[in-house]
């Protein structure tokens, strides 16, 4: 009886966790054999397991990852391209901790998307955060915020993800406010926090989205500057 109510108190406590390594270890029976110090760290193992699997969980909710794409699933063997060891490489994120920015280049339906999705997918199981956002959506997203008052919050709140994932870069030209948002965006992160773009549009043509000369230095300087660049290539996957 005394145990059931340790346990109770135990999730009162939100240790979940403690409580059911606890009532595991009563239902196998063979919890004697173990000393108190044993016993006491399956609990805690059990409690911090537990703890970092939802805090990964909530890392890659608030990602908002339009594919549910994980990195060990990407396919090698169909031919798009890109070198085997350097997307295993890739893997790791040694790129984002260092502040690298990532550029998929490559026709619709190749991949680009998910592919970036299980970057920032393995990237937020790594401890790190991430957030995906069509660059269409992003821009009217910052049209409002300029409107409402929250630009600068809304500056900010990009600003902190370790990597930021901006798909369907260059469907449209970009004038007037809108590329002066996108540098401001890409301002605040170069050297600090990373970039990964998808694209259709090869690079030596992204200097045309723009209106203006200055500002299109200033953003390819900021996106490309620091970048590992990949040209995916090959029939449509999907």
């Amino acid at each position: 009886m005394m145990i059931q109510q340790t346990i109770e108190k135990l999730r009162n406590l939100r240790l979940s966790g403690m409580a059911d390594a606890l009532a595991r270890q009563l239902e196998t029976g063979n919890s004697s054999e173990l000393t108190f110090e044993e016993r006491l760290s399956l609990l805690v193992d059990q409690e911090w397991t537990l703890r970092l699997e939802r805090r990964t969980n909530r890392r890659i909710k608030q990602a908002q990852l339009r594919a549910d794409a994980a990195f060990e699933d990407i396919d090698l063997k169909t031919p798009r391209g890109f070198d085997r060891e350097k997307i295993l490489e890739l893997g790791h994120c040694r790129w984002i901790q260092a502040g690298r920015n990532l550029i998929l280049t490559g026709p619709t339906g190749i991949g680009k998307t998910w592919i970036a999705c299980a970057l920032g997918n393995k990237a937020c199981r790594l401890g790190m955060t991430a957030h995906y956002v069509r660059v269409p959506r992003l821009l009217e997203i910052l049209k409002i915020a300029r409107g409402d008052g929250t630009y600068l919050k809304t500056l900010e709140k990009l600003m902190k993800y370790d990597l930021l994932i901006l798909d369907d870069w260059g469907l449209s030209r970009y004038r007037g406010e809108m590329q002066n948002a996108l540098l401001e965006v890409l301002d605040d992160r170069v050297g600090r926090r990373s970039v990964l773009v998808t694209t259709q549009l090869p690079v030596k043509k992204w200097h045309d989205l723009f209106d203006e000369p200055t500002v299109a230095d200033a953003i390819l300087d900021r996106l490309l500057g620091p970048s590992i660049q990949i040209k995916m290539k090959g029939d449509s996957l999907r």
